[in-house]
């Protein structure tokens, strides 16, 4: 199962245009190939779309599932996590509405949709639901073997978790086709995977096998690719965050991107956790990853700022101070194109 440029999709939205619980659905408007045709958020509707988010996709924005079935869409997708992981009952009301449509669904939330009960006697031949927070068959534990891989592997790491990680690996990876390369990216969240339609969902694998999964998609990639773009997800400096460490054992990375949101002072969930200063942040990144010599050494070649909050001149501002602080270049991928990263991470001819 997967999303495909022909399909029209309709994405359930409520209250994450504007919230930070919808970053899904926003992933999905600024990268997807899919045709978008509706955007279900009853806080938004009527309102236009590229004025609100800065994503240039005019896509009508529509008060209920109801109202997006005019507009013909083949997929329904949650495109947001609402807090606690659940849908509330009326936004429920409406997934059963649209399976019952035949509409097909992909579900990003943890709680799986294809079995259960409200829904599984709604579905028609030909009519699925994606659950994509699965964990893969036939994993293993992971073993180093991705060091072996002649490709280069540049892995994004945070200083927080929901800050860019995915969307500076996909543009890295779209500048890295622009330039000739035999490039993929490898997705390893819900959201990537609904972009790339492949990838390991990490927070739904068991973690014995975290490591064994990266590396097991990483092999598959590897030796068919010059550059291989793996998604990062959490941070070593989030005490709720478990991912980071098996996409670097796994991945064997040959290089490092850091990413950060302009201005973060601390761990968004936990003001009681600061976040060091940059240098030393790399200089963690850089520590773990070789384990004392344990592992080759993969340098973070740049900074990735996040700087969406901020006007044109203070982007560029917080920018040039980055680069001043760290010695490293930096540049926000999504607002100003990953060449300068891309630049770092290739070898000069």
């Amino acid at each position: 199962m997967r999303i495909l440029p022909e399909h029209r999709v309709a994405i359930l939205q409520h209250g994450g245009i504007r919230g930070h619980y919808g970053k899904t659905g926003l992933a999905l408007l600024r990268y997807s190939e899919a045709q978008i045709v509706a955007v279900i958020d009853a806080e938004c509707a009527g309102r236009f779309l590229p004025a609100l988010t800065g994503i240039a996709r005019e896509v009508p924005i529509v008060a209920s599932l109801r109202e997006a079935l005019h507009f013909q869409p083949h997929i329904l997708v949650t495109g947001i996590a609402p807090p606690g992981g659940a849908l509330p009952d009326p936004w429920w009301q409406e997934v059963k509405e649209a399976v019952a449509a035949g509409l097909c669904v992909v579900n990003g939330l943890h709680t799986p949709m294809e079995d259960h009960p409200d829904l599984k006697p709604l579905l028609r031949e030909g009519q699925w639901i994606w659950d994509v927070r699965r964990e893969p068959p036939g994993l293993t534990l992971g073993s180093g073997a991705a060091r072996e891989l002649p490709c280069l592997r540049v892995l994004t790491v945070g200083t927080d978790m929901a800050i860019g990680k995915m969307s500076t690996s996909i543009e890295l990876h779209r500048a890295s086709l622009r330039r000739g390369l035999r490039s993929a990216f490898i997705a390893s969240g819900q959201t990537g995977i609904m972009i790339a339609g492949d990838g390991v969902p990490l927070d739904a694998v068991r973690v014995d096998f975290a490591a064994g999964a990266v590396e097991q998609i990483v092999m598959r990639y590897g030796r068919e690719h010059d550059i291989l773009h793996i998604e990062g997800q959490g941070s070593l400096l989030n005490p709720a965050s478990t991912a980071t460490l098996p996409l670097i054992r796994g991945s064997q990375p040959t290089h490092l991107i850091l990413v950060h949101r302009a201005g973060q002072a601390h761990i968004r969930s936990y003001p009681h956790v600061p976040i060091p200063p940059l240098r030393e942040v790399v200089r963690l990144y850089e520590m773990v990853t070789s384990a004392a010599g344990a592992f080759a050494p993969a340098p973070v070649v740049g900074i990735a700022l996040n700087t969406a909050h901020l006007s044109e001149e203070e982007a560029l501002q917080a920018i040039v101070s980055v680069e001043s602080e760290t010695g490293l270049p930096c540049t926000d991928a999504v607002r100003l194109g990953a060449d300068k990263l891309l630049d770092a991470i290739l070898p000069p001819k």
